[in-house]
């Protein structure tokens, strides 16, 4: 059984400006939530129990989800093995999945090289510094895989990338509830040759990971917070990049708000805020390559490259 508070509580020591005081500052780390075959899971402290809720959809629409979860805890069945990468499936039911673009700076670099000779570079420096952001749709359900499953590059494209992205999970009522990690595919020469070729750049079968699971929690993560990606090929490591939550040129609740001002999501929906990293332009996936995006403490997400 678990605890009636599932909170982990973790005191962080910050130097102050003047360098002879250190302040304290609290960090709140909530449970993790897996969905799976069996049902959902929730991990707390390390320890795994499964839930005796079934519907991921009505679990995700609750506005008071950490409450919930620790109630439901108290008849869950603990579990003596669970492994994310291999029993957990992608935390999504009825959920679309929607993303935010251009919100770095390395990425508007990145879309103004690779579209320049298309003449449309303008368009993202723009769209960087402008009020509005760029929300497109990123995928249905059907085209989400999991933790330890195959995201696709096209046959059609010779330049592809995995974006790493911290992605938002929300309610029906536009409210965060979690955090989980978002792979959102991109085939960068399309994108390039046309930005009204982006639907084609980004969706389609297999284009975006989500997982391992959600870290359940309505508080912000710390500016700090490291988003790592790092890529195999035939064992060995072909690529490395990380950046920080601090550059992120939006706030995520504006982007929130922009996402639901005239739209509505009866089941809610995921939000992927944009990416800080992209391989040099010399780069592009391989079958079986394989993808790790660690943002923690949410965990590492895991793909593997396939070709349809």
């Amino acid at each position: 059984m678990l605890p009636v508070s599932s909170l982990c509580y973790f005191l962080v020591a910050i130097r102050s400006t003047d360098r002879s005081k250190y302040t304290q500052r609290i960090f709140i780390q909530t449970m993790k939530l897996y969905k799976t075959q069996q049902g959902p899971v929730i991990e707390d402290r390390n320890e795994f129990y499964l839930l005796p809720e079934t519907d991921w959809d009505v679990l995700l629409n609750r506005s008071d989800l950490e409450l919930v979860l620790t109630s439901l805890s108290r008849r869950g069945q603990r579990m003596t093995r669970f492994d994310p990468l291999t029993q957990a499936q992608a935390p999504i039911a009825s959920q679309e999945v929607w993303a935010a673009g251009v919100t770095y700076f390395r990425s508007r670099t990145a879309r103004m090289d690779e579209s320049k000779d298309a003449g449309g570079g303008d368009f993202y420096d723009r769209v960087y510094n402008a009020a509005r952001p760029e929300i497109f749709f990123k995928a249905s359900p059907s085209r989400v895989v999991g933790n330890g499953q195959k995201v696709r590059i096209r046959r059609d494209s010779k330049w592809n990338v995995p974006e790493p992205e911290l992605t938002l999970v929300l309610n029906s009522h536009g409210k965060i509830i979690g955090y989980t990690i978002g792979n959102d595919m991109s085939s960068r020469d399309i994108e390039g040759e046309n930005p009204l070729y982006l639907p084609q750049a980004k969706v389609y079968s297999a284009c975006c990971g989500l997982g391992p699971g959600i870290l359940v929690s309505d508080e912000a993560l710390p500016v700090e917070t490291e988003i790592v990606l790092e890529i195999s090929r035939q064992g060995q490591q072909v690529f490395r990049g990380s950046t920080e939550l601090s550059s992120l040129k939006r706030g995520l609740q504006e982007l929130v708000d922009y996402l639901f001002r005239e739209d509505q999501f009866p089941h809610g929906c995921f939000l992927l805020t944009g990416t800080g990293i992209v391989p040099p332009d010399e780069f592009s996936l391989e079958v079986d390559d394989e993808i790790r995006i660690t943002i923690e403490p949410i965990g590492t997400l895991v793909n593997y490259v396939t070709q349809g």
